[in-house]
């Protein structure tokens, strides 16, 4: 089996450093199951690419077993990418996936242009699950099936899969992607999974895996379907989520509004969203991302909404919306019209259908790439509201803020902050796939050189 990695970074032979292996030498490392190499087809300036050859002593295996069937001396366990590859990925850069380089620790945290291969991916679920699990962490996936016998190609394709994966990411998550998602790709890991492959997970999933849209998936493949290490490991990574959530919205609404206050911001952004709304006659509206539950508190005054409700990761979050809301202390005709629901806005939910218009108002920039895919596809693809509203900073602006450092954004949690342009080309394109007319709005006081503090994207679903 074979796994290469390429970068084009400047100068590529930094990925010695970070791979701890020498460019100019062969590496022979014993595993187990038989033997591993790591080479260096091409390492100069401008490219370099590692290969990890894992040769699997089949023979060996079936010795160290009890009985023999014909299974045993006939699989594809020597050449398919499979938990042999992750076994030999962990002794061969071990160093890589632990996040760390001896020689240039300054590395370590750099994305890096990289080009991943991967020859005979077995795919239980086809194409398809191999982009429902690399797409989300923000990988260009190109995948080749392989026939069933080149001899006879009307016998059609096989489960396996030529894999190249491009991304510009840090050599750890790289390598920790692979290390996790090749054997919930393959059917058959080669030894017994006990409790220590949850911890396993959780620890090369480090940073990802809680926010991918999937996880639950991925956990009951690497866990072989038992369902309590999977229940074991799902709730971990929710009760992670949500940690990192409830930190980040503690902080988010301070520093916004500190830096925003003097234009009151805030409250254009509230009032152009509540306009909007009512020029597209919704009645029913979800509030995605609705932290403390500013933008329902206007929206209750307003009798046209008939059915009212806000979502949020952040369980703390909620409570303060429902303390400020004085949820508990409504009329019984008034609490009727709102709902308040912990969830995540990356994961489909039914209860979402339930409203024709949806609003997210400064999510966007929180959301790390897999993320705002996953948002993207589960907002726009699945629940399609008839109107989706979006509000979100435009990075053009930053100057006029006479307390921002130049060249930071306005809240340390955010991914990105977008320029007119950016947000106009992201939006268009989302709009154009899920069947949207999107139209761009200036939200707060216009600025003749960099325009509006905010900017606005109403989507309209139409006809698919």
């Amino acid at each position: 089996m074979l796994l290469t990695l390429t970068t084009t970074h400047r100068p590529a032979t930094d990925l010695g450093y970070l791979l701890h292996k020498n460019p100019s030498r062969l590496h022979r490392i014993e595993v187990a199951f038989g033997e591993a190499f790591v080479v260096y087809p091409e390492a100069n300036e401008e490219r370099c690419t590692a290969a990890l050859i894992v040769d699997v002593d089949t023979v060996g295996l079936v010795r160290k077993r009890d009985g023999m069937t014909l299974e045993q001396y006939v699989n594809d366990r020597p050449y398919a990418a499979s938990s042999f590859l992750s076994v030999a990925m962990v002794k061969a850069f071990g160093t890589a996936l632990a996040g760390r380089s001896k020689d240039r620790p300054e590395l370590v945290n750099v994305p890096l242009p990289l080009e991943l291969r991967l020859t005979g991916v077995p795919c239980r679920g086809g194409e398809v699950i191999l982009r429902q699990l690399f797409e989300p962490l923000g990988y260009e996936v190109e995948a080749r099936q392989l026939p069933l016998d080149p001899q006879f190609p009307q016998w059609g394709g096989s489960r396996y899969f030529d894999v190249t994966l491009r991304a510009t990411k840090t050599v750890h998550d790289a390598l920790s992607h692979i290390y996790v998602l090749v054997p919930v790709l393959d059917s058959a890991k080669h030894y017994w999974v006990g409790d220590d492959e949850v911890e396993k997970l959780l620890r090369h999933g480090e940073g990802w895996l809680a926010a991918h849209p999937h996880r639950s998936a991925i956990a009951r493949r690497y866990l072989k379907n038992k369902k309590q290490l999977v229940r074991e490991a799902v709730e971990r990574l929710t009760l992670q989520d949500e940690e990192e959530e409830d930190e980040k919205q503690e902080q988010k609404t301070e520093e916004e509004a500190v830096i925003e206050k003097k234009v009151g911001l805030n409250e254009q952004r509230m009032q152009r969203v509540h306009e909007t709304l009512k020029q597209h006659k919704a009645e029913s509206v979800v509030d995605l991302g609705c932290g403390e539950g500013r933008l329902l508190r206007d929206l209750m005054k307003d009798r046209s909404f008939s059915r009212l409700a806000g979502m949020d990761v952040s369980t703390r979050a909620l409570e303060i919306a429902r303390e400020k809301l004085h949820v508990d202390n409504l009329p019984s005709r008034i609490a009727e019209r709102l709902k308040l629901m912990q969830g995540s806005l990356t994961y489909r939910d039914k209860r979402l259908n339930e409203y024709d218009a949806a609003t997210a108002v400064e999510v966007i920039e929180h959301l790390d790439e897999p993320r705002l895919a996953a948002f993207e596809r589960v907002i726009l693809g699945e629940t399609r509201p008839r109107l989706l509203i979006v509000t979100t900073p435009n990075v053009e602006y930053n100057v006029r803020f006479e307390s921002l450092p130049s060249g930071k954004m306005r809240h340390r949690d955010h991914r990105f902050e977008w320029t007119r342009a950016e947000f106009r080309a992201w939006a268009e394109r989302i709009a154009s796939t899920y069947g949207y007319t999107f139209e761009w709005q200036p939200v707060g006081p216009v600025d003749e050189e960099v325009g509006p503090p905010t900017q606005m994207g109403v989507f309209v679903r139409g006809a698919r």
